[in-house]
């Protein structure tokens, strides 16, 4: 009887293990299948990276047909994912300045695809009604701009370089107010609404040049450096995991004044990133098939 008994508990605990090894979803097996076709794609949450991320995400999806997922961190972060290959891809690497630092750590470890935007310059940036054409002339029109320069976030590498541009220029009276991208357009927008003297830190792509005529100030000290490019970094294996994906982002290319329109679809008229970023795709459909067509 004691046998039998053991027999019908040993019975009773093999069918509730292989219960609680069975997937509840009938479709769990292609749900694991479909998440290994998802691009993950990781950015810095800035309106220029905002805008080629989902671009791409776009392009991906509707053309290509795999599932994509965005993730927007810190540029550390963003960096780190792609070289230990948490992350399939970034299109938001600003070199040869700004994430330098980054490359000369994580080269080893990820693929630079080269370019996909260029003619990006950082500087400082006034309403063109402001009669003065070199950071130079601050010093001299403090009053003007109420002996302010409107930045955007503390840890950004453009605030570092006005620091370096307070010091080269001997613009000491000046404070540089720290904010974000958009406290900054904030304040550029009231000032230009009231016909006042501002100066801004700015970077080209920025929605703000298509909305407002703006001009940048000549840095002939160079402190801000020659003009920046934004690359596309990939992670190891992606050529041999996902080859459409990676043709894809190694065509991806596209021109400073198509961001900034995807960018003032956004800022302007209200849309989502992605409604905004389908809206491009649509118009620009030349320039999509460039990208996925051999």
């Amino acid at each position: 009887m004691f046998l039998i008994k053991k027999q019908i508990i040993i019975i009773i605990l093999s069918m509730f293990l292989l219960y609680a090894c069975t997937p509840r979803n009938p479709d769990y097996a292609t749900e694991i299948t479909a998440g290994e076709d998802t691009v993950k794609i990781v950015y810095v949450d800035w309106a220029t990276e905002v805008a080629s991320a989902h671009v791409v995400q776009a392009v991906i999806e509707e053309k290509l047909g795999y599932s994509c997922q965005l993730l927007p961190v810190s540029a550390i972060a963003m960096w780190e994912a792609v070289a230990s290959g948490d992350q399939d891809a970034m299109v938001a690497a600003w070199l040869p300045s700004l994430h330098h630092h980054y490359l000369d750590k994580h080269k080893n470890h990820v693929v630079d695809l080269g370019p996909n935007l260029e003619n990006v310059f950082m500087g400082l940036v006034v309403p063109t009604y402001v009669t003065i054409d070199s950071v130079e002339d601050l010093k001299k029109y403090g009053t003007q701009f109420r002996e302010r320069i409107i930045g955007i976030d503390p840890g950004a590498g453009l605030m570092t370089s006005t620091e370096k541009a307070i010091e080269d220029y001997g613009l000491n009276q000046y404070e540089l107010v720290t904010g974000s991208d958009a406290t900054m357009v904030e304040t550029l927008e009231n000032a230009i609404d009231d016909g006042e003297w501002i100066v801004v830190t700015g970077w080209t792509p920025h929605w703000k040049f298509a909305r407002w005529d703006l001009k940048y100030l000549k840095d002939p000290l160079g402190s801000y450096g020659s003009s920046e490019r934004i690359h596309t970094i990939v992670r190891e294996g992606l050529e041999e995991d996902m080859p459409e994906v990676y043709e894809l982002l190694d065509r991806f290319y596209w021109e400073p004044e198509h961001m900034e329109h995807v960018m003032l679809l956004i800022h302007e008229n209200g849309v989502s990133p992605e409604e905004a970023a389908r809206i491009w795709i649509d118009e620009n459909e030349e320039i999509v098939n460039e990208w996925i067509l051999p």
